[in-house]
């Protein structure tokens, strides 16, 4: 009796050691997948008001939060309240939000002023299996690059972007017109008046609010194209160079002669919706809006819509901007191993796939992974991708310009004055496209702005 009842502690006594080692070793070993020490943490995610966020909020509900434990609460908010609101709290390191919704924009200029977490030790620590799932190296170079600041990558792109031209083949046809693939912006113009003169429909959609994230998107890639640039090489302002103000004037006449009633009341979502309710006939703008104006649930024009390249000018290639919403840790979080868990899941190769089989693969997070782009039910389901693809490869991030300048940046200038400085100038553009001001009067007063921010920021 008594050896039965020793052999019962000395079992007993190994189930309590083996208990207590699994529950050390699951500990936060900083792979973001920490299981139990997780659960029950809620993340506050503050993110933009757009068809793929709300995709991910209601997959995130479905999946993420029961397979983890983890609850999640999203703050959502227009592009521009969600700038200021979340500069404010990783300014202040207030640590309102544990994940911030991003841009290649803002992500080298946040890791230096030291306001978002470092994304790569967090994948260095991942496990051999871990890391094959993943697969970092699937996310295109172009992407990574732009969210990487001092050799460690500070952000994971949710989707990315490069611009191309959309087209109405239905309203094309009735007028007789016929898109090149890769066009001007001469011939831009020429079809878009032609077609508002012989249907009294706008030719062409453009972006016209003000905003350096609104209008001056697509514009900084029209004044590329053009041979134009805001700054030389030595920091001497060009917005009222000849290239530049003939983009400039470019852009204001084709608006006034061709496009959307309104204009400076229209963004991107205004665009979008003119555009996928087959109310103009052309539109300049991101390629991740190819996904919806071909999705059924969002679009009147399914099959209707054909594409073309990011039109040239003086620069006769690459003319196509450069963008990616992203993911990244706040600095003040309190939750990071389960901030990382999160942004790991949704950037992942498993939550395109969720999308893809629950959504529809046409509206699937583009722009970040290469084997999105070779997944036959992608390619099938978007008529697009191969051109959405050409694009981003095709980007010039690094010398987005004819003549050198000292800055990157395919459709911003990717110094922190730009914020205020491109939202300044697209007030400038704004009134001359309201006809408060002339083109030259607006460029020489953008000119004196953009030499102030040289100069404030040190660069002269």
């Amino acid at each position: 009796m008594r050896n039965k009842f020793s052999f019962l502690v000395v079992m007993l006594l190994a189930i309590i050691i083996v208990i207590a080692g699994c529950s050390s070793s699951s500990g936060n070993d900083g792979d973001g997948d920490s299981g139990s020490d997780n659960e029950g943490t809620t993340l506050t995610v503050a993110t933009v008001n757009n068809p793929d966020m709300k995709i991910m909020q209601e997959l995130t509900k479905k999946h993420f939060e029961k397979e983890t434990g983890i609850e999640v609460e999203f703050v959502v908010l227009p592009e521009t309240d969600l700038r200021k609101k979340v500069t404010e709290d990783v300014a202040l390191g207030a640590g309102a939000f544990d994940i911030v919704t991003i841009s290649t924009y803002d992500t080298p200029i946040w890791a230096e002023n030291g306001w978002i977490e470092p994304i790569s030790p967090y994948l260095n620590e991942l496990t051999d299996e871990e890391k094959k799932a993943y697969d970092l190296e699937d996310i295109f170079p172009s992407m990574r690059s732009a969210l990487t600041y001092d050799d460690s990558l500070y952000a994971l792109p949710f989707y990315g972007e490069s611009t191309m031209l959309y087209y109405n083949k239905e309203i094309f046809k009735e007028v007789g017109l016929e898109m090149p693939k890769r066009p001007t912006w001469e011939e831009v113009g020429q079809m878009a008046r032609t077609i508002k003169e012989e249907t009294g429909n706008p030719g062409i959609v453009l972006r016209g609010l003000p905003g350096w994230g609104e209008m001056m998107a697509p514009l900084t890639t029209v004044i590329n194209a053009f041979g134009g640039r805001y700054y030389d090489e030595n920091w001497n302002a060009q917005l009222n160079s000849e290239g530049t103000v003939n983009a400039v004037e470019f852009y204001v006449d084709l608006l006034k002669d061709a496009g959307q009633p309104g204009a400076t009341s229209t963004g991107y979502t205004e665009a979008l919706t003119i555009m996928s309710t087959g109310k103009a006939a052309m539109w300049y703008d991101a390629t991740v809006a190819a996904g919806t104006l071909n999705n059924p649930e969002d679009s009147s024009v399914v099959g209707k819509i054909g594409y073309a390249f990011a039109p040239t000018q003086v620069k006769e290639q690459n003319t196509g901007g450069l963008y990616a919403w992203s993911l990244a840790i706040e600095k003040a979080s309190k939750n990071k191993d389960a901030a990382f868990e999160f942004i790991k899941w949704s950037t992942s190769k498993e939550y395109v796939e969720l999308v893809g089989e629950e959504k529809g693969w046409v509206v699937a997070p583009s722009g970040t992974r290469i084997s999105t782009y070779e997944n036959p039910k992608y390619q099938e389901a978007a008529p697009f991708s191969d051109m959405v693809l050409e694009s981003i490869q095709s980007v010039d991030y690094d010398n987005p310009t004819v003549d050198p300048v000292p800055y990157v940046g395919a459709q911003y200038v990717a110094i922190p004055e730009f914020q205020s400085l491109g939202t300044e100038v697209s007030q400038q553009i704004a009134a001359a496209i309201a006809g408060d001001k002339t083109v030259e009067e607006a460029m020489e007063e953008a000119q004196k702005l953009a030499e102030q921010a040289a100069k404030e920021g040190g660069y002269k």
